[in-house]
């Protein structure tokens, strides 16, 4: 098979050179955009390369160097709209930045034990840092590698030193909803969230929904469940049966599932019932007229992917003190809330 007929993949740094009747290291730093060659030989390699459909293997050539500019990437289940959107907008911010992201997605696992394997299988890349967006594996089970590789998560607040935080601001986004919900008269509330070691987010959402609402005079049923949307869902009806006028739910989903299960039991949303969620990133959310919080994903992946090139910049990563940004999102106050 001639060089022309080779798969694209097959093609390497020796072919291009003999093509173009250069040495592999003159190659090499052509196709790097190094060193200073005339600009005729300059074209005819990129030329070649081309022609030869030649593809840089970027890890490769940094693993043979002993180091590498490429940064792992660790996402919950991109097929949960908010985790997809994070994962464009970290892409993009990279990709702006210079960065090169290899991604794993996780789904729920048990105990973040699969999520701990994907983080080994990014350090054997040997990955010059760590974009962790997921909530579901502990400060603890992070530790490890933060010293190893600066660690940054996006997302989720973090407590432990030496992980760096561009986080969204949960206990303000459950306050604003709640506060919210105060002003509409409401004075029964159903608080739905997921379990702390669920959903941490879902958790911290809830704890300053209940508080906001029992700080304002209001009597809450809180509801602390398991990680499927229809979770709690039969208990927050029972309390609505039983006088409450608002179900405040920690995401989008939750919202949905109260919805669907109110409306089977034949309640009107707001008429009978008014429903909250938070996320924001659901697709069709403004159509349904969802009363929520958009979460500010994209200063959090701009934030996340700025810190990472701060810290593999420096030279000394472990120097640098430990980053903590919160964001704060948008109320939407949406039609599926409304006054008594």
């Amino acid at each position: 098979m001639s060089s022309d007929e080779r798969p694209a993949l097959r093609v390497t740094i020796s072919d291009v050179a003999a093509a173009a009747g250069v040495s592999r290291a003159t190659a090499t730093r052509a196709l790097k955009g190094e060193g200073r060659f005339a600009p005729e030989t300059q074209e005819r390699i990129l030329a070649e390369a081309e022609r030869l459909g030649y593809v840089r293997n970027t890890m490769a050539a940094e693993l043979a160097a002993g180091r590498t500019g490429t940064v792992g990437l660790m996402l919950r289940d991109a097929s949960n709209p908010a985790y997809g959107l994070l994962f464009s907008r970290l892409q993009d911010e990279a990709h702006r930045r210079g960065l090169d992201l290899v991604t794993v997605t996780i789904g729920a696992d048990e105990q973040g034990a699969e999520q701990v394997n994907a983080l080994h299988r990014l350090l054997g890349m040997r990955v010059a840092g760590l974009i962790v967006a997921t909530g579901g594996i502990t400060a603890a089970q992070l530790a490890p590698f933060a010293d190893q590789v600066p660690i940054v998560r996006a997302g989720r607040v973090e407590t432990a030193e030496g992980i760096h935080t561009a986080h969204y601001d949960d206990p303000s986004h459950g306050e604003l909803l709640a506060s919210h919900v105060l002003s509409l008269g409401h004075s029964r509330v159903v608080v739905l969230s997921g379990a702390e070691d669920v959903s941490l987010a879902e958790h911290l959402r809830a704890t300053a929904m209940e508080q906001t609402l029992r700080a304002g005079g209001a009597s809450v049923t809180l509801l602390s469940v398991g990680a499927a949307p229809t979770d709690g869902v039969d208990e927050a009806l029972d309390a609505v049966r039983a006088g409450a006028t608002a179900v405040m739910c920690a995401s989008d989903y939750r919202q949905l599932a109260v919805m669907r299960a109110l409306r089977d039991a034949g309640l009107s949303v707001p008429g009978d019932v008014s429903v909250t969620g938070c996320d924001g990133i659901l697709p069709g959310a403004d159509l349904l007229g969802l009363t929520t919080l958009r979460i500010p994903v994209e200063a959090v992946a701009a934030a996340a992917v700025e810190t990472m090139q701060r810290l593999l910049s420096g030279s000394d990563a472990d120097a640098v003190p430990t980053v903590r940004q919160p964001f704060v999102g948008t109320l939407v106050p949406g039609t599926t809330a409304a006054a008594l």
